[in-house]
């Protein structure tokens, strides 16, 4: 499979949380040929079930990785000299500071190109030049006269942001909606390598919707699909200049494996072992309280659910130019499908008792 290019057709699709029908649609396409079913539940998050080898019943491990991704809202129509202008407001943990001048796409009752705007620095006040713009100050500007924007545009209209993901040299990649379609691709590539071998239990790879927002997608698909154990996979702090804390990770050097509060011990012991067993690097990424991930909408499902959590480094986290390095995208594909394969009967059994034993 080229990494490359399904990574550019995700993160070039548009899917703001709570407006992922356009993404869904695209990931389907790449899932069904490795999936027994494909389905979109209630609240849009897509559900594919891969069916195991086990004797029926069987159990069920649920991968989520959301599909949704930061964007803009419209909240109100304004008019200058016969022409419309768009004032919006977040969708998400958007980075206010990278938005001046980026491109975007306004999804009224047709999509509409756009720019977002502001006056420069100096025909502001005073008290506000040469700081970073907000959103009284910003506009979208699709070009139109205010009557055409007021037939097509409405308040609430999701706004999307327009980048293409652009190749940089050796594996690393830059683009908008790395947070979260790095780990969509990463369960593509894990959902390819178990064609090629045999897993007992079934496999329930969840697109999740709204993970941006409310994490909305986790908590209904734990809750409807009942899984046995969940894996989350979503993106993580990646080193660069300035950043070197101990919880942010080189780009290239491998995939994370979290510890913390919402992960269960036993899943992260398992995931460890899958990733030594086939000899691939990954480091330890810890939470002391909330891991801000599908996880925490996983693991509280139900009765509980033992969850694991892995991350693929990534620099510049919610802005237009997110970085990622592609060997850590295709290492956390291989890493699902070993700790898949590896998943028996007495899984469950083990987990249960590794919670009893005196440490």
């Amino acid at each position: 499979m080229d990494t490359f290019e399904i990574l550019k057709k995700l993160t070039e699709t548009p899917g703001p949380s709570g407006n992922e029908g356009g993404i869904a649609h695209v990931i389907a396409e790449l899932w069904q040929p490795y999936v027994d079913s494909v389905t979109v539940d209630r609240v849009g998050s897509l559900i594919a079930v891969r069916n195991g080898q086990g004797k029926a019943p069987r159990q069920r491990l649920l991968l989520a990785a959301h599909m949704d991704e930061i964007g803009l809202m419209v909240r109100q129509i304004v008019s200058h000299n016969g022409y419309g202008f768009l004032r919006v407001t977040n969708v998400g943990g958007v980075d206010i500071r990278q938005i001046y001048a980026q491109q975007v796409v306004v999804h009224g009752r047709q999509e509409l190109p756009g720019v977002l705007g502001c006056l420069p620095p100096s025909m502001l006040p005073e008290e506000k030049q040469n700081k970073p713009y907000d959103y009284e100050d910003l506009v979208v500007d699709v070009g139109l006269p205010a009557e055409e924007v007021e037939k097509l545009v409405s308040v609430g209209d999701f706004v999307s942001f327009r980048q293409p993901l652009h190749q940089l040299l050796g594996k690393r990649v830059a683009g908008k909606s790395l947070d979260n379609r790095a780990s969509v691709t990463a369960v593509t590539l894990c959902l390819h390598y178990l064609a090629q071998r045999t897993h007992t239990w079934d496999i329930i790879a969840v697109a999740t919707a709204q993970e941006e927002t409310r994490l909305l997608g986790a908590y209904t698909s734990a809750f409807s699909q009942r899984p046995d154990a969940a894996v989350a996979i979503d993106v993580t702090f990646g080193k660069g200049p300035g950043v070197n804390d101990a919880n942010a990770f080189e780009l290239g050097g491998g995939p994370t494996i979290d510890w913390g509060p919402n992960v269960h011990p036993g899943m992260y012991r398992a995931l460890k072992e899958a990733a030594d067993a086939i000899e691939l690097p990954v480091h330890t990424a810890t939470h002391s309280r909330y891991s801000g991930t599908d996880a925490f909408g996983l693991q509280i499902a139900r009765e509980g659910i033992p969850t694991g959590l892995v991350g693929i480094p990534l620099r510049y986290m919610h802005t237009m130019v997110e970085t990622a390095d592609l060997t850590d995208i295709e290492r956390t594909g291989r890493l699902l499908a070993e700790f898949i394969t590896r998943l028996d009967d007495k899984f469950l059994e083990s987990l249960a008792a590794g919670m009893m034993e005196e440490k």
